[in-house]
């Protein structure tokens, strides 16, 4: 479940990059370039937590979707991982829970930029 978590932020990094370069709104493609490239160093700290304390992750799926809406694109990956995070790691691994409130953190603060600076 771990690699799947790892594979959903890589997947909507990819997703918000494009997004990033098809908009026309100055605000909403500087929002989706801080949120894009943050996910790349979230995916890398979980993974490397994990592994450090299990072994290395051995299933990655590759399933990818591609939204079209920036704001249901980063609501997706907030639920998605709100979701699923008991499953990608027990309640009891704190730092890989700190590293995850962060992300939701970084969901939260680019929905609101998404949502009300324009």
């Amino acid at each position: 479940m771990i690699g799947d978590l790892i594979m959903k932020l890589l997947h909507t990094r990819t997703n918000a990059h494009v997004l990033h370069l098809k908009s026309r709104s100055y605000a909403q493609h500087v929002a989706l370039q801080e949120f894009y490239e943050s996910l790349v160093g979230y995916a890398d700290r979980i993974a490397e937590t994990y592994q450090g304390m299990y072994g290395l992750i051995s299933a990655y799926p590759a399933t990818f979707r591609m939204l079209d809406d920036p704001q249901k694109l980063v609501e997706s990956l907030q639920d998605w991982v709100e979701e699923n995070r008991l499953k990608a790691c027990d309640k009891g691994d704190t730092a890989l829970q700190n590293i995850i409130d962060e992300l939701l953190a970084q969901c939260a603060t680019t929905a609101y930029k998404l949502r009300f600076l324009k």
